[in-house]
């Protein structure tokens, strides 16, 4: 039973948290250094999801050429900042990860 109260608390804290965002009046201001620095909220989650994924082979950081998820990840990177394309940055991600696969 605790566990259910405990899963039922922090659902509601979650949801106030996110709420209050979207019920607060609009007499009430962020501060401008709040509204500014929620623009990198994405990029730092996005990163905390992915970066591990990538940095991580067999259970220790390595940077090392047999990292082919490393190797990918920095392929797809290159397009996405040169093309700034979704499609083009999936493919060579993909393609960067088969043919690293492929390497003795």
């Amino acid at each position: 039973m605790s566990l259910a109260l405990a899963i039922l608390g922090m659902a509601l804290v979650t949801l106030a948290l996110r709420a209050s965002f979207l019920l607060l009046p609009e007499r009430v201001q962020l501060p401008g250094l709040l509204r500014r620095s929620l623009r990198f909220v994405p990029a730092a989650v996005l990163t905390a999801i992915y970066a591990p994924e990538l940095l991580l082979h067999q259970g220790a950081i390595d940077f090392s050429p047999h990292n082919e998820k490393l190797i990918a990840g920095l392929a797809a990177c290159a397009v996405a900042w040169r093309t700034r394309l979704a499609f083009p940055t999936i493919l060579a991600g993909m393609l960067a990860l088969h043919l690293a696969a492929r390497l003795p």
